[in-house]
């Protein structure tokens, strides 16, 4: 991203200009208190997107609607896709990036729908009226990073009980994917909740090591091999689940970035997103249509 833009965000997420200045000079970087105030009033670059739609919503083989289920005082706000004909079948809690629940993810929900899973994608915006509410991506994410890694769980597992108590979902078949900032979550969510049976996290940045004796759930952890900052902390994870005993897969796409999988995003790469897609319908198929 340019200078202005870094600034801008920082500003953003800081909760103002003046705020901002003692952030960028604890990290080393040279900028006025002007510079930061212009950058703080700019507007956001316009960022041209793919349309990612691999399964439109008005598909004949499933059904789509906007749900929203209470935790304490905030009503959480989720899309759900489901199979119109069968069940119950397992369901999937869908875990959006750092910029919120945008069309991207809730076509991968839907895309689990067309595979025989109910896919809910959960907005962690919700303490702040969700993602829509966001005209600047950068806002949601602003809110993201303010919000507690402990309320953002609860959410999650809110949405594993809204999903456990529908009646085309089989209760006792929950698994779970997410990406960059949703793949951290992954991981933090299999720390939390022992009723998940199976885990994808893309690119995810990893739980705290002394929890991952806690995950119950199968974990196919998907990397970028470009992704050199997040793959550093492969060797840890892999050895705190080998150690746990937690059954476990590790994959790195040579030559992909990270947010790969994202084909409404710059570094979008299509043989290493549909190997990993094929990947993961894999794991899942063995892991919650094939479990006992």
């Amino acid at each position: 991203m340019s200078r202005r833009e870094f600034l801008r965000r920082v500003a953003l997420m800081s909760g103002g200009a003046a705020v901002a200045l003692s952030v960028v000079q604890g990290l080393g970087f040279a900028a006025s208190p002007d510079e930061i105030a212009q950058a703080a009033t700019s507007d956001p670059p316009l960022v041209a997107q793919g349309p990612g739609v691999t399964v439109p919503p008005d598909d004949p083989a499933i059904e789509v609607r906007n749900v929203s289920f209470p935790l304490g005082t905030v009503q959480v706000l989720a899309y759900l896709a489901q199979p119109k004909s069968g069940g119950p079948v397992p369901g999937v809690i869908v875990i959006h990036e750092n910029r919120g629940l945008l069309e991207h993810f809730k076509d991968v929900a839907r895309r689990f729908a067309k595979a025989g899973y109910v896919g809910l994608a959960v907005d962690l915006v919700s303490p702040a009226g969700g993602t829509a509410r966001f005209s600047d991506p950068a806002g949601a994410s602003a809110v993201l990073g303010q919000t507690p890694a402990d309320q953002l769980v609860a959410m999650l597992n809110a949405g594993v009980g809204h999903l456990r108590g529908l009646p085309a979902v089989r209760r006792d078949r929950i698994g779970t994917m997410g990406f960059c900032f949703g793949g951290g979550m992954v991981w933090r969510l299999a720390t939390q909740n022992a009723d998940l049976r199976a885990a994808v996290p893309f690119y995810g940045s990893n739980p705290p090591l002394e929890e991952v004796p806690k995950i119950k759930a199968a974990v196919l952890a998907i990397y970028g091999a470009l992704d050199t900052r997040l793959n550093a902390g492969i060797p840890a994870v892999r050895e705190a689940m080998q150690r746990a005993g937690t059954v476990h897969e590790i994959v790195v796409y040579p030559d992909a970035a990270h947010a790969f999988f994202n084909d409404t995003g710059r570094s979008y790469k299509a043989d290493a997103a549909q190997e990993a897609w094929r990947r993961t319908l894999g794991w899942f198929e063995r892991h919650l249509k094939g479990a006992g």
